[in-house]
């Protein structure tokens, strides 16, 4: 028996194909017909203009720049969530301050959030964005975050990048806010080996892609009006890209029908609960997550992330929140119990969308032995 991964990429003939042409072209680099026809085919499925980058991390701080996030702004972030949607933060001298999560949805909670800028408004000084993350596939309730947002004036990024193909009231994730930033990493439900794409105003996607590469001005000589990084996504990664973009609505039914059969199998469970998905929207299940409670299932998190381990299958605890991260110790947290809690408790079973019936019900097995101790 092989080790079971968390998230795995899938691949097929789609990506070897586009991919091929992107080598047989000679067109490697990051510009070519492939990288451009990915942006045309990512923007037409948003409905807005994209950029693709060489990460999500990459995105995100594009999209808080083109915000106009600088030194000594404040930004407000979902507080349970991957360090990615906070670093870039602090790269533009920026500080954090994070929001605890809605625990009927487990993303950022809209009341907190008006909260929060209220007491920001009563101080005299607003904060320059939120960044509002959609969690393991599942959008934030963005109805009530842009209202907040819009009664002070504060833009919003959504980082969507555990979450392309899901949806809120219909919308799909990334159509919300002024900028959204998706990824593409290797363990997303489509990959790129590694990359990202912006999506926002025409304007703000120029401003972008020029920062993108090098800020170089369209001159014959390598000329720079302002400061650049090297970040565009490579061609023949887009051609990975596009063939993977064929492919998004089936991935998302794969990794739908892998939660509902861990739902199935562990129905009869007792201390396991499902993480809910919101009835405003359709989560895609990137990660199929559970909670534990330790006197009902009779072992705690950590007892069945060692079964796990033991029986060679990757599993994962939810992410651990901003505010017990030790590099942001000293920022601000409104409230924190929640995150706290759901980090203490969760946990993220393989999810892979080529996961196998076999092997799935291999992790099953772990999880009812651990249960029946």
């Amino acid at each position: 028996m092989g080790r079971i991964h968390l998230s795995v990429p899938h691949l097929g003939e789609q990506e070897a194909r586009h991919a091929g042409a992107a080598l047989a072209s000679n067109w490697v680099s990051s510009v070519g017909p492939q990288l451009d026809g990915f942006e045309r085919a990512f923007a037409a499925r948003l409905g807005r203009p994209s950029v693709a980058v060489a990460s999500g991390t990459a995105a995100i701080h594009l999209g808080l720049r083109a915000l106009g996030v600088g030194p000594g702004d404040e930004v407000l972030v979902s507080d349970l969530t991957f360090v990615a949607s906070v670093n870039p933060v602090r790269y533009l001298g920026a500080t954090p301050a994070f929001v605890d999560s809605d625990p009927d949805t487990w993303m950022m909670s809209p009341g907190l959030l008006a909260e929060a800028l209220e007491a920001r408004a009563r101080r005299g000084r607003r904060p320059k964005a939120v960044v509002v993350v959609h969690l393991y596939g599942q959008c934030a309730d963005m109805e009530p975050v842009l209202a907040a947002c819009r009664r002070h004036d504060v833009p919003v990024l959504e980082d969507a990048a555990e979450a392309l193909g899901a949806t809120c009231r219909g919308a799909a994730a990334g159509t919300f806010g002024d900028v959204a930033a998706f990824s593409f990493n290797g363990n997303k439900i489509i990959t790129t080996s590694g990359g990202g794409m912006l999506v926002a105003s025409e304007e703000r996607v120029a401003r972008a892609r020029h920062w993108a590469t090098q800020a170089r001005a369209a001159r014959a000589e390598y000329h720079h009006d302002e400061l650049g990084y090297n970040y565009r996504l490579s061609n023949v990664l887009a051609g990975i890209g596009l063939g993977q973009l064929e492919l998004l609505e089936t991935r998302v039914a794969q990794r739908r029908a892998v939660f509902e059969r861990y739902r199935a199998g562990l129905a009869d469970v007792p201390g396991l609960a499902p993480m809910p998905e919101a009835p405003y929207g359709t989560s895609t299940r990137w990660l199929s997550c559970f909670l534990v409670d330790a006197e009902g299932l009779g072992a705690t998190r950590d007892d069945l992330l060692v079964a796990l381990a033991a029986a060679d299958v990757e599993a994962r605890p939810v992410w651990k929140p901003m505010h017990l991260q030790p590099l942001y110790a000293s920022c601000e947290a409104v409230g924190g119990r929640v995150a706290a809690d759901l980090y203490a408790r969760g946990i993220c079973l393989p999810s892979s969308s080529s996961l196998s019936g076999e092997d799935q019900e291999r992790v099953i097995g772990v999880i009812r032995g651990v249960a029946r101790t």
